[in-house]
Order: C-alpha cells, then sequence, then structure tokens
C-alpha cells in the first residue's frame, strides 16, 4: 500500500554502485549485497574506542560492547543481551503508548514531537526497567552523553557528558563496572537512533491508513530514511570486497541509507509502501547487529501509534541535528485532536 507516494533519497546519500575509494572517508560501500558481506565477514572490525578513566565517557565507549574488540565484545555484547531478555517488548509499547498519552493530554493544541515525545518517552520507559533509580533524570543524561558518544565531540559536550555518566553510574544499583556499562550503553545506543526512527514516522507515516499496521510502517520508514544512516568498520587482513583488494587498516564506511534503496533487490526503491519484506540495514546485522532491534521499534511504535489517532502533522521546512551519520528531526510539530 502507497501511503507517501514518493520519497526521495535523502541529501548526500551515495548512488548503489561498486566500492569506491575517497581519501577523507576511505571505502564506501553502498550496494546492499556488499554491505551484507561486510558486517558478515570477520576481516571487517569496529574500531575500537580509546581507554579512559573509570566513570568517563571515554571510559563508557571503551567498555561498552559497541567499540570492544573482537576479543572482548561476545562477553560484553551477552550482558547486554541478558538485560534486554528480561524485558517483553509488548509491555514496553504499552509502557511507551501510556505515557505518550499522558503527555498529549498536557499539551495544548500543539507539540513538538523532539522535544516532548521522541527521546523522553523512550528513555523514560527504558531506564525504568533497566533498574536505574530516576528514570526522570535519566532522560536529559542520556541524551548528554549521546550528543558526545561519537568521534568529534567538542570540550565543553564531553565535560557535560562525563558529569552525565558519573550521574547515570549512581542510578544503578550495585554491580560490576562492565555490567553497569553495558546497560547503560543501551540507554545512549537507543537515544537518538529511537529519536530519529518516530520523527521519520511522524514526518512520512503519520497520515497512513489505519489499515497500515504500525510495525509494517516502521519498517518501511526504517528503509527510506533510517536514523541511522551508515556505520564503520576497519579491513584487519588484506581482503577482497566486490572486486576491490583492501588492505590491512583501511577504513570502511557502510551506508546503509544507500543499500536500503539499492534497485537490485528493492523494486520500484523511492516509494513508500509498507508490507514490503523488511531489508533494511539499519540496525545492522551479522554478530555486530543492534542487540535492541525489537525493543527499539516497539519503544517507537508505542508512541506513533498513538501519535497516529490523536494527531495531525503540522506542514513546514524540515530541518535536522548536524551529523554525517545520524539523521534526527530538530523539531517537528503536530496538531492535538
Amino acid at each position: 500500500m502507497n501511503v507517501d507516494l514518493l520519497v526521495p533519497p535523502l541529501p548526500g546519500t551515495p548512488a548503489c554502485g561498486p566500492p569506491t575509494f575517497a581519501p577523507d572517508t576511505g571505502w564506501v560501500v553502498t550496494r546492499h549485497g556488499d554491505v551484507c558481506a561486510v558486517l558478515a565477514d570477520p576481516a571487517f572490525q569496529v574500531p575500537v574506542a580509546d581507554a579512559g578513566a573509570p566513570g568517563t565517557l571515554a571510559w563508557l565507549r571503551s567498555t561498552v560492547s559497541r567499540f570492544s574488540a573482537a576479543d572482548r565484545h561476545p562477553a560484553r555484547r551477552a550482558i547486554g543481551l541478558a538485560a534486554l531478555a528480561a524485558l517483553d517488548p509488548d509491555e514496553l509499547t504499552t509502557a511507551a503508548a501510556r505515557l505518550t498519552h499522558q503527555v498529549l493530554d498536557g499539551a495544548g493544541d500543539r507539540l513538538d514531537v523532539m522535544s516532548a515525545l521522541a527521546r523522553r518517552v523512550p528513555l523514560r520507559v527504558l531506564a525504568a526497567r533497566l533498574g536505574l533509580a530516576d528514570p526522570d533524570a535519566a532522560v536529559p543524561a542520556v541524551t548528554a552523553v549521546a550528543a558526545a558518544w561519537h568521534p568529534g565531540a567538542e570540550g565543553p559536550r564531553i565535560v557535560a557528558a562525563d558529569r552525565a555518566v558519573t550521574a547515570l553510574l549512581a542510578m544503578l544499583p550495585p554491580t560490576a563496572p562492565e555490567v553497569a556499562a553495558n546497560r547503560l550503553g543501551l540507554l545512549v545506543q537507543a537515544c537518538d537512533a529511537t529519536a530519529g526512527l518516530i520523527g521519520a514516522a511522524v514526518r512520512h507515516g503519520l497520515a497512513a491508513p489505519p489499515a497500515v499496521s504500525i510495525a509494517a510502517l516502521l519498517a518501511e520508514v526504517l528503509r527510506l530514511d533510517p536514523p541511522v544512516r551508515g556505520t564503520r568498520r576497519v579491513a584487519t587482513v588484506p581482503v577482497r570486497l566486490a572486486g576491490r583488494h583492501l588492505a590491512p587498516g583501511e577504513p570502511v564506511l557502510l551506508r546503509f541509507d544507500a543499500a536500503n534503496r539499492d534497485p537490485a533487490v528493492v523494486a520500484d526503491p523511492d516509494r513508500l509502501v509498507p508490507g514490503r519484506p523488511q531489508l533494511a540495514m539499519t540496525f545492522g546485522a551479522g554478530p555486530r547487529g543492534c542487540p535492541g532491534e525489537r525493543h527499539a521499534r516497539a519503544l517507537a511504535g508505542g508512541v506513533v501509534e498513538v501519535l497516529r489517532h490523536r494527531c495531525r502533522l503540522v506542514p513546514g521546512p524540515q530541518d535536522h541535528e548536524p551529523h554525517p551519520l545520524l539523521r534526527v528531526p530538530i523539531r517537528l510539530e503536530v496538531e492535538v485532536r
């Protein structure tokens, strides 16, 4: 079912083609099959984060599974998986919907989805279920850490993130540092990605017919307007990819936004068609695939389903937060019915 008929490629999205080399980024991989091949090949590894003093942003990044070396990744990932296994996605959806209703009830005629709901609701719900003592205070703290999570963050953001990590650790019950770090890592990873998914779903799908399920809508939005546009890897040994020879140490940028529109695997790739086979690469794949995919979809679904019933999108220009690989709207207004 076509909802928004045509969603052109996002600005800066490269066309699908063989891997290309650029001096500033290294190898850029755009085709769906090539991206899948890299994600599944142990010859390509995630860049490892530098260590830092305990309780700081650098310590957190170097201790979570997301930025861990191959020998430490499985054990750290298992910590996150164990925490997520205790959470029921259906209950997350119900809790997110309930909190969204509460916010809308006090919102008046208009509401900015991004400031009032997109981060606040998923983080509030998830923090409570991961055992943080003050879930409301955790929301701005996690947001501050997420703002400095990726390389290139400037000094003031790092200082704010260091303070936020200290505050978040104090909210957790006593546990091993590695366990604490990977519980917090789940929240940080959910922050911008889930907010971006909610924003994209509101923008493209708020007026979708009731017959379109929220699961089908989110899956197609993830393909056409992914909140995470790509991810990075490094070749660790000499390797051949799609006819190209890569040397050890060469960086690789996997472009999910391009792979999601690969005409070799998606018919009419620029049209929003809920119900397609779920081919979106936003959550990755293979041993490093996002462990919280089901939970992120559940949280976003709880928010967006309520908005579909109670709100109408206010037309207007759309700006996004500046980031090379994340796509999160700055502001997104709706009228509350």
